[in-house]
């Protein structure tokens, strides 16, 4: 019994936070949202978008195997 009260502490102290008006959490929530908005605002800003490079993708596995062999004859029969 005492173990169900020990772990329902937390959740009651919550409660009664959030009863009595107080928002615990709260500050750190509008602090990351702001930040967050201030990134957004960065990217919006930037009149000149930067040069990408071409997108590159490495052939491995099976598909390795597959350009093996496609770039070379099949062995010639006896």
């Amino acid at each position: 019994m005492i173990e169900i009260l020990l772990a329902s502490i937390p959740l009651l102290l919550l409660v009664a936070s959030l009863l009595a008006g107080v928002y615990p959490g709260y500050e750190a929530i509008v602090r990351i949202s702001e930040r967050i908005a201030s990134r957004a605002r960065r990217w919006v800003a930037k009149s000149q978008p930067s040069p990408r490079r071409p997108a590159h993708r490495a052939v491995h596995g099976g598909l390795l195997i597959a350009f093996g062999h496609a770039q070379r004859p099949p062995p010639l029969a006896p």
